[in-house]
C-alpha cells in the first residue's frame, strides 16, 4: 500500500467521531464553534473554512501522535494555554495538503463588492490581503502548528478531496515528507448557497494524517486504514472498474446510479452532511476509518464525481493489516 492513515480529526456538526459519519446526520446539530474548540485568538479575520480546518487539523495531529497539547493561542477565558502544544516530530517532515473549492470565496466577494461600491480600494483594510489568497487555509494551518514541510492547496472541483489525498501519497513516495496532514474543508454561507443552489451545504472539515507504512511502524503508530489504488477517469463506471477487486462497501458520489456496484452497501455522505464539494473525498476517507473502527471489513471504495462532471476519482481503502485490492497504480 502507498500510505496508511494514523490520525483523524473532524469539525462536522453532529459528528464527534469517525464512526458517526455513516450513522448520524447534520440535521438539528449545532454548528461547530471554532473558538470553543481551539481558542478565539487569531481567528477573527479568518474565513470559516480555515477556522474549521484548524479544528480538524489539531485533532488529527494529536490523534496521530505527531503533536501533543491543545495548540490554543489562549486558554478558555483568556490567559496562557492550559496545555502548550508541542510538535513531536521534525517540523520539516510534516507536509500540509488542503482541499477546498469555496473556502475563501466569501472574502473575495466581500472585497470585490467593496471595491465596486467605493470605486477603489480606499475602504479596504490591510487585514483583508491574506484572506484573498486561495492558499490561505493551508498556510494558516502550517503557521498555527509550525509545520514546515511542503504546503499545497487543491481546488479541483468534485474530485478535489481525493486528489488531495493522492498528492499526499505522492509527497510520501517521493520522500518530500514523512507525514502529511490532509484537510478537506468547506463553509456554508450565503455566497456558497447562491453559487451552488444548495440550501444546506456542508459547514465542516475533516483531516487525516497519512504516512508510509514504514514511517508508521518506526513510530509504533496505530494504523487506522491503508490507502492505495487511486484512479482518475472520465466516467463513473470506468473509475469503479479501474479500482478492481470486490469492495465490501463504497462511499458513493451524490446521486450515483443504482446499477453501479449494485448490491454493494453504499454510503452517500452528502445526503447526511450536505453537499461537500472539495471536502468530500477527505470526509469519505475519514468515514472509511470509522467503518473499520466499527468492525467493518474491507476493501472499501471512495469515489467522487459523476458522469456529469469533468472527471471521476476513486481510491481503495483497506482495514488495518488488510491487503489492498486495488490496482496500486492510477495517474495524477
Amino acid at each position: 500500500m502507498s500510505a496508511v492513515a494514523t490520525g483523524v480529526g473532524l469539525a462536522v456538526p453532529g459528528a464527534s467521531a469517525a464512526t458517526d459519519l455513516t450513522t448520524y446526520t447534520a440535521e438539528g446539530a449545532a454548528p461547530v464553534d471554532p473558538a470553543a474548540r481551539i481558542g478565539k485568538k487569531g481567528l477573527r479575520y479568518l474565513d470559516q473554512a480555515t477556522r474549521l480546518a484548524l479544528c480538524a487539523a489539531r485533532d488529527a495531529l494529536n490523534a496521530a501522535g505527531l503533536m501533543t497539547g491543545d495548540a490554543r493561542l489562549t486558554a478558555p477565558g483568556g490567559g496562557a494555554p492550559a496545555v502548550a502544544a508541542e510538535l513531536l516530530v521534525p517540523a520539516e517532515s510534516v507536509a500540509v495538503v488542503v482541499s477546498s473549492n469555496f473556502g475563501n470565496l466569501d472574502s473575495v466577494c466581500e472585497v470585490a463588492t467593496t471595491i465596486a461600491a467605493d470605486g477603489g480600494t480606499r475602504l479596504l483594510s490591510p487585514v483583508y490581503a491574506p484572506r484573498l489568497s486561495s492558499n490561505v487555509t493551508a498556510s494558516e494551518i502550517a503557521i498555527r502548528f509550525g509545520l514546515r514541510g511542503p504546503n499545497l492547496m487543491v481546488c479541483n472541483g468534485p474530485t478535489s478531496g481525493l486528489d488531495a489525498v493522492h498528492w499526499a501519497t505522492v509527497l510520501l513516495s517521493a520522500g518530500r515528507a514523512r507525514h502529511v496532514l490532509v484537510v478537506g474543508a468547506e463553509p456554508a454561507n450565503d455566497v456558497v448557497r447562491r453559487l451552488t443552489g444548495h440550501e444546506h451545504p456542508l459547514d465542516g472539515a475533516a483531516a487525516l494524517v497519512l504516512e508510509s507504512p514504514a514511517a508508521a511502524a518506526e513510530r509504533d503508530a496505530p494504523v487506522l486504514a491503508g490507502l492505495d489504488g487511486y484512479v482518475r477517469t472520465g466516467g463513473l463506471a470506468g473509475c469503479v472498474s479501474a479500482l478492481g477487486g470486490a469492495p465490501r462497501a463504497w462511499f458513493a458520489p451524490r446521486q450515483a446510479p443504482v446499477d453501479v456496484l449494485a448490491g454493494v452497501p453504499r454510503h452517500d455522505l452528502e445526503d447526511r452532511w450536505g453537499p461537500a464539494s472539495g471536502a468530500l473525498g477527505v470526509l469519505q476517507c475519514a468515514a472509511a476509518v470509522g467503518h473499520f473502527a466499527g468492525g467493518g471489513s474491507g476493501p472499501v471504495y471512495a469515489v467522487a464525481g459523476t458522469d456529469t462532471d469533468d472527471a471521476v476519482a476513486g481510491l481503495v481503502l483497506t482495514a488495518p493489516g488488510g491487503a489492498v485490492a486495488g490496482n496500486g497504480g492510477g495517474r495524477a
